[in-house]
Order: C-alpha cells, then structure tokens, then sequence
C-alpha cells in the first residue's frame, strides 16, 4: 500500500511524562475502510495513542498524519472527519434519543431541519433504535447507551470511526448488537478501537496492532497474526497405549510439540505441527500403524487470546 491508502499513519510518535514513556517511538498503518483493533494491556499506552490522534495530547517527538494532514498542525480540520465514542460516554438523561442526536448534528449542520431531521432518522435506523427513539435515555440498557453513542459519533458522516471499548460491560446481546453496528458503519468509515474483548476482535476485526509497555510488538491482518506462529495445532483422541506412539510422533521432524492428557481412559492429544502437508499426510497413519483406535482428529482453530497471550510475554522477555 501507499501512503494514500492509510487513514491514520504516524512515525516515531513518543510521548513521556517526566520520567514515565507512555508511548515510545510508535510506527502505526490503519488502511482505508478496515475494522481495526489496537488492543493492549492496561497501561500499555492505547489511550495515551487516541489522545495523540485526536490532538488532546501534543507528541514529545515524532508525529503523524490523518486523512494526509498533520496531527499537531492541523488537529480542528481533522476533527471535523472525526466520530469519537468514549469508554464511558455521558448523555443528558432527560432527552430522548432523538433529542440527543439532533442536539449533536446541530453543532455540525446548519442547513434546513428537514435535512437534520432526515440524519437523525439514518443514524436511528443504522444502530436499531427505532423504537427507542422517544424514549428517554434514562430508561436505557447499557446495549442501547452503546448503540446511541455510536450513533452520536457518526452524525457528522465522519470517514474515521475512533471507539474506546464500544462493548465494555454489556450482555452478550449487548456486544452482539454493537458488533453487528460496527459491521454496517464499515461500508462507510474506517474504524480505529480498542477492547479488552478479544473473541470481539477476532469475530469482526481484519487487521490488529498490539502495544505493550508503550512499544508497538506487532502489526498485522488478523488471519496473518492467527497463523503467524508458523505452527498448527492438531487435537487427536486415542484409546490404547500411547507410550511407543508418542514417540514415534515426537521424533517427526514437523512436530514441535505435545501436550497430553487423560480422561476416562481416553488420551487426548495436543500435536503442534510445522507442516501442514506432513501432518495431513502422516499423523493419522502414525497413530493407527501403532495400534492405536482414533475417535477424534481435527485441527485445532487458533485462540486470539492465545496468541495474543504469547506475543505480550515475549515481548516481556
């Protein structure tokens, strides 16, 4: 990709207080029209980031760029391409959420309140509102709260989408609404959010960047980062003895690695493999030529919240 083709690109972009480096040297790409997730830690430097973008912070060194113009020098004009939803956003409980939105798209509209009336009506209907609209935002679920934030970050038809966990505390009807919203407003936006969700992520998101201790570890498209590890895992259930088959399997130059245990008299098998071609071809070859009865062989669908365990350690090291 070119330079034109990421929304958001910063170079070098630090910020410390006295002592403490909140965000060192950060190198960051959002392409056009993805879901991005910047997870991380607490204290891993994501808010500190959001701040830089949005020019509430001003950078110790480095810098960066949205839509090709300048964080620090020109922070209004971005702005105004700009939705933001905050981590823990704040209404005016006695409005209705017609009345909210309404309220927000003044500040960005001038024109004939039909045209204003005809947004609100859009944003309703984009997060499922229509028969809250009336209500007064008191009586809201934290689902609902999320739906309308989100809809008060779009009013102005931003084309960057910037969410701090969006799906923070709510029911598991609550997260699937805000995802389903997210998954629409991408035709349109580009979105840039942080959460502590990782089957979210891995359920909407195609590209994710990872910070620790204020250091980018890792940027990638999330089948990428999935695979990454250059391993597979393969899940195998075996009844028999497994101690001459076990290794057999360990001396195979593809496999890296077992984990075993037992259950009601079954083994349960956790091969992790570096070729895919040669467990395919061999494994289940292997177990049976040992005598052993195979009720189980499946690969193992890689966990984003493994892999994104093993990235936070090494890089710890």
């Amino acid at each position: 990709m070119n330079s034109n083709d990421f929304v958001i690109s910063t170079e070098g972009l630090s910020k410390s207080f006295g002592e403490v480096h909140a965000l060192k040297s950060l190198d960051l790409r959002v392409p056009q029209k993805s879901i991005f997730a910047f997870l991380g830690p607490n204290g891993a430097g994501k808010t500190t980031t959001i701040k830089l973008l949005l020019g509430l912070l001003k950078p110790t060194s480095g810098g960066g760029k949205i839509f090709g113009m300048d964080i620090v020098r020109d922070s209004v004009d971005i702005r105004a391409n700009i939705g933001y939803l905050p981590q823990d956003g704040r209404f005016y409980e006695h409005m209705t959420a017609r009345q909210m939105l309404e309220y927000t798209a003044k500040f960005f509209y001038t024109g004939p309140q039909v045209e204003i009336d005809k947004r609100v009506n859009e944003m309703i209907e984009l997060v499922g509102l229509e028969g809250k609209a009336d209500r007064a935002i008191r009586g809201f679920s934290g689902g609902e709260r999320q739906r309308l934030g989100i809809a008060q970050a779009e009013i102005n038809y931003p084309d960057l989408l910037i969410l701090d966990e969006p799906a923070a505390s709510l029911d598991p009807q609550g997260r699937r609404d805000v995802l389903e919203v997210m998954s629409r407003i991408r035709k349109y936006a580009t979105i840039f959010y942080c959460t502590h969700i990782l089957d979210d992520v891995q359920r909407v998101s195609d590209q994710v960047a990872i910070l620790n201790q204020g250091e980018l570890v890792t940027q990638a498209p999330i089948e990428e980062l999935l695979t990454g590890t250059g391993e597979l895992t393969y899940s195998v259930t075996l009844k028999g003895e497994t101690q001459s088959a076990y290794i057999l399997v360990t001396q195979q130059p593809w496999v890296s690695r077992i984990e075993a245990s037992q259950v009601d008299g079954h083994s349960t098998w956790l091969v992790n493999v570096t070729d895919e071609n040669a467990a395919e071809d061999q494994l289940m070859s292997l177990l049976v030529s040992s005598g052993l009865k195979v009720s189980n062989f499946s690969r193992k669908e890689q966990n984003l919240e493994d892999v994104f365990l093993k990235i936070i350690e090494r890089s710890q090291k």
